[in-house]
């Protein structure tokens, strides 16, 4: 492997975006990809996204293509930055293109609707592999990354999660760069179920928020919020220690407070009485955390894992129960011991 591998970036997103920014500016080769051809010409002509990231240039030594060949060829390290439920599309797409043996790590927070399976596995089933037993290396990367911030070079942390730590090694060595450090662990499935769970929870927070109920609901929102979803987690065989690090917490905590975020923000405007298809349906990104609930509600179950918090976002998104009926519901639950994990 090259000091300085050349990768190959699946989405021309936010994540994307900021991810070839970092690259480019420590000197890496690296290749941004996007299904728009339209779009991308654009990017590639005028370096910006502004619908994605306002005041954002992308660096020139950064090559923006929609050619599926041109992106994969003699790549050495290959990122997923597409939103969870267009994964398997896009990469039964791509299969044909991918080098054998190049490791794939994924930015992608959710859980595919159809399969329940995470990120990691929906890409290794859409390229042929078996999604519990890929015979490609794979890796998560997650933490609390604010795009915008990213994009202002301001610092943050993520982990780099894989069962092999010479992948997790490369993967951290490639990203690391003056102002994002990243770490290693080697509990794939506890990170990509934080990465993705924590995005239920943040939908909740938002409608805290909208409510204008106060910053006690909202801090026994998270604590309990964490609680449901490391069993959850530990149900499917993830230690319950990973979600208290920085894909766990640190990304749940970010996301519920930060006025940036899709999933907060999403849950405020449905706090304020808004409707999802009219939220959705003005939105120019993509709210993971809607999706994601049904899948979450259909793991809970297959698991015998007791979520109410989750549930009662799935019943307000889905099933027309109003966010302070939820609130009502959850505070008349029968009193017990906390327990987590």
């Amino acid at each position: 492997m090259p000091l300085t591998p050349l990768t190959a970036i699946v989405g021309d997103g936010q994540m994307g975006l900021v991810l070839a920014d970092a690259l480019a500016q420590r000197g890496a080769p690296v290749r941004l990809w996007g299904r728009s051809e339209g779009r991308v010409r654009e990017l590639a002509r005028t370096r910006r996204s502004p619908q994605r990231l306002a005041d954002f240039v992308l660096p020139d030594a950064v090559e923006v293509t929609a050619d599926d060949e041109a992106l994969l060829k003699g790549v050495d390290l290959v990122v997923n930055a597409i939103p969870t439920q267009h994964i398997r599309s896009i990469w039964q797409r791509l299969a044909p293109h991918l080098p054998p043996g190049i490791p794939v790590v994924s930015v992608s927070k959710g859980i595919e609707n159809t399969t329940l399976l995470r990120p990691t596995q929906v890409v290794a089933e859409a390229i042929g592999d078996d999604p519990d037993h890929p015979a490609r290396p794979m890796c998560a990367l997650f933490g609390p990354t604010i795009a915008a911030e990213l994009a202002n070079h301001q610092p943050a942390t993520m982990v780099a999660a894989a069962h092999d730590e010479s992948v997790a090694r490369l993967v951290q060595d490639t990203f690391n760069v003056e102002w994002l450090r990243v770490y290693r662990h080697d509990d794939l499935i506890g990170v990509e179920l934080a990465g993705a769970t924590k995005n239920v929870i943040a939908l909740a927070a938002g409608m805290i928020d909208g409510m204008s109920i106060g910053y006690n609901a909202k801090s026994a929102l998270l604590s309990r919020g964490l609680a449901e979803i490391a069993r959850l987690g530990v149900a499917m065989g993830a230690r319950v220690d990973t979600f208290f690090g920085i894909a766990g917490v640190g990304d749940l905590a970010t996301t519920c407070f930060c006025p940036q975020g899709r999933n907060r923000t999403c849950g405020e405007r449905l706090g304020r009485g808004e409707s999802l298809d009219t939220i959705l349906s003005s939105s120019v990104f993509v709210v993971e955390g809607v999706p994601t609930t049904r899948s979450v509600v259909e793991l809970a179950a297959s698991h015998s894992v007791e979520m109410p918090i989750t549930a009662a976002v799935h019943a307000i998104l889905f099933e027309g129960l109003a966010p302070a009926d939820a609130i009502s519901s959850l505070m008349r639950r029968e009193p017990k011991a906390e327990w987590i994990g």
